[in-house]
């Protein structure tokens, strides 16, 4: 039977699927629509399936806030020009929406069906690389920040004693900065007693290594050497610890310097207790 342009293009509404795929569809289906979206549907998954091995580096990163629960998130593709498509775009923002009003805490089979059912339509290989969901406490506050077109996703998760204070505008502000702050320096720990064990001792290996076979030392006295090893690692943690690095406004004062001011300033104490930065494309 003759299929219809008409037709073609109601089957591209209710799908997405392109139109040649809708053509082709609905001739095998004899015109009939529950049939034509049943063979639309087993062509999308063999077109999934031939396209897992690609690889996906490109992307966007996401970061929403609900049920009292927050969730930064990284969708990834195969190129730039999918990476700002708007579905693609709305296909994060949708998993976000189901990732906290289902409690999903990992990938599951419903996110993956949601992923597959876009590379369907666009016809790349896409892939939720990753998320992480974090409990908005009583008492709590997060702050949220997209760089770009979803090139960083921030969250950053504030305590008060007084919770009020995050309602007035320049604490509003301060707590934006601090979304800037991660997304411009992007802090590998929270504080010294986040480090880990690992890094630390790594870090401590290379500084020592640095002083042993520094001439200008190889009189100095083992405790002056051990001092100046430690003077260096204190030296890193203000370079990768959060609280300790220079704040983003005001690089005369730290960052856990400047928390201590404006909650000072509300008579009330303020504290960072938990961040995440997410970049498109690294899913380490």
């Amino acid at each position: 039977m003759a299929i219809s342009a008409a037709d073609v293009k109601k089957l591209r509404d209710e799908t997405g699927a392109g139109m040649m795929d809708c053509k082709k569809a609905l001739t095998e289906a004899g015109g009939d629509f529950a049939q034509a979206e049943k063979i639309l549907k087993e062509m999308g998954l063999a077109a999934v399936a031939k396209r897992q091995d690609r690889a996906t580096e490109n992307g966007r990163v996401f970061v929403k806030t609900g049920n009292g629960k927050a969730v930064v998130l990284s969708l990834s593709c195969e190129t730039d020009f999918v990476a700002q498509n708007k579905d693609f775009a709305k296909l994060g923002d949708d998993l976000c929406t189901v990732i906290l009003e289902k409690g999903y805490t990992e990938i599951n089979a419903e996110l993956e069906d949601m992923v597959n059912a876009l590379i369907a339509i666009i016809k790349e290989n896409m892939h939720l690389a990753k998320f992480s969901v974090y409990d908005i406490p009583e008492g709590g506050y997060a702050s949220t920040y997209i760089h770009g077109d979803g090139a960083v996703a921030v969250l950053v998760m504030l305590q008060s004693d007084k919770p009020e204070i995050f309602k007035e505008a320049d604490v509003e502000e301060f707590t934006h900065n601090l979304a800037l702050h991660a997304a411009a320096y992007k802090p590998q720990f929270l504080d010294e007693k986040s480090v880990s064990k690992d890094y630390e001792a790594e870090q401590l290996s290379i500084f020592q290594k640095q002083v042993e076979t520094d001439e200008k030392l190889a009189n100095k006295p083992d405790k002056v050497k051990e001092g100046i090893v430690r003077g260096k690692l204190s030296k890193l943690y203000k370079e990768v610890c959060f609280v300790d690095q220079a704040y983003v406004k005001d690089d005369t004062k730290s960052v856990s310097q400047m928390l201590d001011a404006v909650g000072k300033a509300h008579g009330a104490k303020l504290s960072i207790t938990a961040y995440c930065v997410y970049q498109a494309g690294v899913t380490a």
